[in-house]
């Protein structure tokens, strides 16, 4: 790939860092990789902090989400410090914040050290993904954007698949805390990269931090979390479910208002106005949250009801990523096409399709069942991801790419966050009701947690064997139930997931803009 071509028509007004620009693409790469895989290396992981933290299911869900949440929080503010001091800093801070966080988490003594600890990744993380984003709209220019863009969407199904694939290989040889230490030698490559060849860009009018939506937003986000998994664990009678979920409602109302108000907002509301603005931002948000929260339920159905080991089970999940990463990049080229219309809603089709077959998946279903469903999703994902981002990315000035990027990656995480909260504890509350009283004859001090997660029920079962007795038969009676428990838990989460993504097709199908006609 020759980093020397020039487009004919635009040879008199090349971006500055032009001439290196699939240099620059790569290290963006290289930094994207980092902060996706810092999430995604997570899931594999979940069992196992399960039983090393003794963490309930809620406190997984909000290892997760705590990072996905203050992510979404900050990128405005990250976007808006990038526009204003450069987006080169500001990608050096990220790295060096997401690396410091990175070893923290790995040396958590608790549950809520890690929570905090991935809450911190989080400001690192928001910092590092808009800004790859930013420089690359500066750096290509319009003609060879969207090549660009798919390439810079295709690296996350690499990391969707790196992640779970690195995380079981570490824990197959090492203790839990070293899926984190993954990610610092990519960001002091990561590092390296940005220092010899990415430009320095920013606005030459850049706006003003939001300190009063930034707070809004991620105290809104955190409440209304808060009363998703509350919801799931505690059952959706509970006073304080419904409290949290009013409150954290009245708090997105005030956002959105204040957001209107201001003149500096973090989210400018205006850009949703534009139709093919707002189904973009849908899709994308759409589609992490079928991502995030099938990936969540798939990674305890391979390692708790298939008995896979953490190293199988991310090898499993590989054919998602591929899709993603071979789709992504031809997406952008089948949407000059055909229209980014057509493309996303296939890709809509593909992943409703996909999740209505898990209702394929029982206890012993063959594995190239798993593998072939997998794949469609990740097909049906590469197809929407880098379409909708060129159409939210196309609708804002090259000089706002800052703010623009963190507008297309907010949306990514507050789907992903919100797709492990509700299926989460959509899967938690199933599970719990299918399983029902046969949890009864295991130790009083685990029945609580057992009832919650397959791999709390099946390590409970493992503890009752040790002790012996008639305890331990009464209790080996309970795997089984188990595992048609969750297996059915997840059928029916899978049925919400579907439904999902048929919205987000029709959604692309009415506001999506159609075929650019030529005459």
């Amino acid at each position: 790939m020759s980093t020397t071509e020039r487009p004919a028509a635009e040879t008199t007004e090349l971006p500055a860092g032009y001439e290196r620009r699939w240099w620059v693409l790569a290290t963006m790469v290289v930094c994207l990789l980092m902060v996706i895989m810092g999430n995604t290396i997570l899931n594999v992981a979940l069992p196992t902090l399960q039983r090393e933290l003794d963490a309930t299911q809620g406190e997984l869900q909000w290892a997760i989400d705590s990072y996905i949440l203050v992510f979404a929080g900050l990128l405005f503010s990250w976007g808006v410090v990038g526009d204003r001091i450069g987006r080169r800093k500001v990608l050096l801070a990220g790295l060096t914040i997401f690396a410091l966080g990175s070893v923290l988490a790995a040396f958590s003594g608790s549950a809520l050290e890690l929570i905090a600890w991935r809450a911190l990744m989080g400001v690192g993380g928001a910092a590092v993904q808009p800004a790859t984003l930013a420089v690359i709209t500066n750096v290509f220019p319009a003609g060879e954007r969207g090549r660009a863009i798919g390439f810079w969407a295709g690296a996350s199904g690499l990391a969707v698949a790196g992640g779970p694939l690195a995380g079981g290989l570490v824990l197959e040889h090492f203790w839990w805390g070293a899926v984190f230490l993954l990610g610092v030698p990519v960001a002091a490559v990561g590092v390296l990269g940005i220092l010899l060849v990415v430009p320095e860009s920013k606005d030459p009018d850049p706006g003003r931090l939001d300190i009063p939506g930034v707070l809004l937003s991620i105290a809104a986000l955190v409440v209304l979390v808060y009363g998703i998994i509350r919801g799931g664990s505690e059952g959706w009678g509970d006073t304080l479910t419904w409290g949290a979920l009013a409150v954290g409602a009245g708090l997105l109302a005030v956002f959105v208002w204040w957001q209107r108000r201001t003149a500096h907002p973090a989210l400018d509301v205006s850009l949703f106005r534009s139709p093919a603005f707002s189904a973009a931002a849908g899709a994308l948000a759409l589609n992490f949250f079928a991502l995030q929260g099938a990936t969540f339920y798939l990674v305890y159905y391979l390692q708790g009801v298939r008995g896979y080991s953490p190293l199988q089970s991310g090898a499993a999940l590989i054919p998602v990523a591929l899709g993603i990463a071979l789709m992504a990049p031809r997406s952008s080229k089948l949407a000059e096409r055909f229209g980014a219309k057509a493309v996303c809603a296939t890709g809509f089709a593909l992943i409703a399709t996909s999740f209505a077959g898990i209702q394929l998946l029982e206890t012993d279903a063959p594995v190239w069942l798993v593998l072939v469903d997998l794949s469609l999703q990740g097909i049906g994902m590469g197809c929407t991801l880098a379409p909708a981002t060129e159409s939210i990315m196309s609708v804002v000035p090259r000089e706002k790419a800052g703010a623009g990027a963190a507008v297309n990656n907010s949306v990514r995480q507050v789907g992903g966050a919100l797709g492990v909260a509700i299926l989460g504890s959509v899967l938690a509350g199933a599970y719990a009701s299918r399983l029902g009283d046969d949890v009864d004859v295991l130790p009083a001090a685990a029945r609580d947690q057992a009832s919650e997660s397959i791999v709390a029920t099946l390590s409970a079962v493992e503890q009752a064997e040790r002790a012996g007795g008639d305890a331990a038969t009464a209790a080996a009676a309970v795997a089984d139930p188990a595992r048609e428990a969750f297996v059915g838990a997840m059928h029916l989460t899978a049925v919400g997931t579907a439904a999902c993504a048929v919205v987000a097709m029709v959604v692309v199908l009415v506001w999506l803009p159609g075929r650019h006609r030529t005459r």
